[in-house]
C-alpha cells in the first residue's frame, strides 16, 4: 500500500510482504481471539482506513474534496467506539506538525487536514451527547495550536526557529489542555496520557493501579522484540527506517524534492510514536505490529533500495527475505492454528441463572466490573458499575463497590452500598487473594489508598466466613457468592 516502487510487480509484492508479516506475527498483533469485545478492536480497522486516506492526501498534489470528507468520517468512526482513540490521533498530529514546520507538507493542504480533524472532533462531541472529554483532550488542544501555527504561515529552514516553534506547539498544547479541562470540569477523567505519566513518573493511586496492575497495561514483554527478530520483522523495519531518514535528511539539506514521498516520513514518525506507546503499555502492540508490517513492504521500494537492486536481482532478494521470514513464521502460524478456544464458565452460568429466577427484576447489583457487564447483558438487572472506568462518576461508584476487598469495616461498606441503592453484592472469592504481580492484589492496592486501616483484617475474609449481620449469603458456588445487603 505504501511501497514507493514505480513497478506494479514491486507494489503487489510489497502488499504480499505486509500480509505475510502480519500472519507470521499474528500473536503480537491482536488480542481479539482472547477478548473479542475489546473496544479498540472495533476502532482499529477505521484507523487503518484513516491512515490510508491520509497517505493518499499526502502523496497526491491535488487531493479531491471527497478525500478530505472521507478523512473526517473515518476519524469519527475511529473515535466513537474507543475512549483512548483521541490520544492515538494526537500522536498523528504530533507526527504531521514537524513535517509542516520543516516543509514536507504544503500549508494549504495541511490546513485542510487540520480542518477535517477539528470537524470530526465536533461531530463526535455531538454524537456522544456532549461528552466534554472530546473538547478537553490533548488531541483537540493540539489541533487548536496547530491551526494557529498554520494561519501564521510560520515555516522556515532555520533549525533554531523550527525547534522554537516545536517547543511552543508542545507547551501550548499542554497549557491549553489544562485550561480546557479546568473550564469544562473534566480534569478528573482518566486518559491514556495519565496512565503513561503514571508509568514514567512512578505515580500510583487506586485508579491508576486498577489499570496498570492489569497485565495488558504493563510494560512490553522483554521477549516481544526477540519474537519480532525471529521473523525478521524488526531487522527489516530498522533497515528501512534508517534509509528513509538518511535519504530525507540528505534531501532536506540539499533543499531538493521536499514535497515528494512525504508520506514515508509521516509513517516513519508514526512508527516511532507507536513504538513508544507499545513499550509503555503492552496492550498498544495492537497499533505497533500492524504498522511494522506495513513499513516492511517498503523493502520493495526502488526509491529506497534501487542502488541495491542494480547489484542483486530484485525478485531473488525479496523471495530470499520471505524464505527466512517463513522459517519462524510458519512455526508461529502452526501455534496459532493449534489454539482451539471454547468458552466454558459453569460457575458464572449458575450465578446468572440464579439471579434470573430468584431475584426481582428491579433488584440492583454491584460487584467487579467484568461480572457486572455479564449480569447486565444476561439478566437486564440494574447495576451500579460497569467497565467504562474512564468516567469519573462511574469510577467513584466502582471504588465504593471494590471496598469489600479492603480492610474497612463491614458496617461502613454496607452503608456506602446502601447509598448506591444496592440490593445484592456479587463477591468473587478469587479477588480476595489473586495477585498478578507484587503490589497488585486488591488488598495491597487498598493499603496504598487507605493506609489508616492497614492494621485491620481483610473484610473479604470476614465476609467469606460469616457475612452477618450486615450482609446475608443467599447464593454461593465454587467461584461466586451473592450477598444480600441488609438494611438493619
Amino acid at each position: 500500500m505504501y511501497s514507493a516502487s514505480h513497478s506494479p510487480f514491486g507494489s503487489q509484492l510489497g502488499g504480499l510482504i505486509t500480509v505475510l508479516c502480519y500472519f507470521f506475527n499474528h500473536g503480537e498483533a491482536t488480542r481479539v481471539m482472547w477478548t473479542p469485545p475489546l473496544r479498540e478492536s472495533f476502532s482499529y480497522p477505521f484507523l487503518v482506513l484513516q491512515m490510508y486516506i491520509l497517505t493518499l492526501i499526502l502523496r497526491t498534489s491535488n487531493s479531491s474534496r471527497r478525500h478530505f470528507i472521507a478523512l473526517c468520517l473515518s476519524n469519527v468512526a475511529f473515535m466513537l467506539p474507543w475512549q483512548f482513540a483521541q490520544f492515538i490521533l494526537f500522536t498523528q498530529i504530533a507526527s504531521l506538525f514537524p513535517m509542516f514546520v520543516v516543509g514536507y507538507i504544503e500549508p494549504n493542504k495541511f490546513q485542510k487536514i487540520i480542518s477535517m480533524n477539528m470537524i470530526s472532533v465536533l461531530l463526535c462531541f455531538v454524537l456522544m451527547f456532549g461528552n466534554p472529554m472530546y473538547l478537553s483532550s490533548y488531541y483537540s488542544s493540539s489541533l487548536l495550536m496547530t491551526w494557529v501555527s498554520v494561519c501564521q504561515h510560520l515555516t522556515s529552514f532555520c533549525f533554531i526557529f523550527q525547534l522554537i516553534q516545536g517547543c511552543a506547539w508542545f507547551c501550548g498544547t499542554l497549557i491549553l489542555k489544562f485550561l480546557t479541562s479546568k473550564i469544562l470540569g473534566v480534569s478528573d477523567h482518566i486518559l491514556l496520557s495519565d496512565l503513561i505519566a503514571a508509568r514514567i513518573l512512578r505515580y500510583t493511586d487506586f485508579h491508576t493501579l486498577i489499570y496498570t496492575c492489569a497485565p495488558e497495561f504493563d510494560f512490553m514483554e522483554k521477549a516481544t522484540p526477540l519474537r519480532y527478530t525471529k521473523t525478521l520483522l524488526l531487522p527489516v523495519v530498522m533497515v528501512i527506517t534508517y534509509f528513509i531518514f538518511k535519504k530525507r535528511i540528505f534531501l532536506f539539506y540539499s533543499r531538493k524534492q521536499l514535497l515528494e514521498h512525504g508520506e514515508l516520513i509521516f509513517h516513519t514518525l508514526q512508527l516511532l510514536a507507536f513504538t513508544a506507546l507499545a513499550i509503555l503499555i503492552m496492550r498498544l502492540k495492537l497499533f505497533l505490529t500492524p504498522h511494522m508490517c506495513v513499513m516492511a513492504s517498503l523493502i520493495c521500494s526502488r526509491w529506497l533500495f534501487g542502488w541495491l537492486f542494480c547489484r542483486v536481482r530484485f525478485e531473488n532478494l525479496i523471495f530470499g527475505i520471505l524464505t527466512v521470514m517463513s522459517i519462524q513464521g510458519c512455526i508461529n502460524l502452526r501455534n496459532q492454528w493449534s489454539i482451539i478456544g471454547e468458552f466454558n464458565n459453569l460457575p458464572q452460568e449458575e450465578l446468572i441463572q440464579w439471579i434470573k429466577y430468584n431475584t426481582r427484576p428491579d433488584a440492583v447489583f454491584a460487584g467487579a466490573m467484568p461480572i457486572m457487564a455479564s449480569v447486565k447483558l444476561s439478566t437486564l438487572h440494574p447495576i451500579v458499575n460497569h467497565p467504562h472506568y474512564e468516567d469519573a462518576d462511574l469510577r467513584a461508584r466502582t471504588k465504593v463497590v471494590y471496598s469489600t476487598y479492603s480492610r474497612k469495616s463491614a458496617k461502613e461498606v454496607r452503608d456506602k452500598l446502601l447509598e448506591l441503592h444496592v440490593n445484592y453484592y456479587v463477591l468473587e472469592e478469587a479477588w480476595c487473594i489473586v495477585r498478578t504481580k507484587p503490589g497488585c492484589s486488591m488488598l495491597e492496592i487498598w493499603d496504598v489508598e487507605d493506609p489508616s486501616n492497614a492494621a485491620n483484617p481483610p473484610l473479604c475474609s470476614i465476609l467469606l466466613k460469616d457475612a452477618r449481620p450486615y450482609f446475608t449469603t443467599v447464593f454461593q458456588n465454587s467461584m461466586y457468592r451473592v450477598l444480600k445487603v441488609n438494611l438493619e
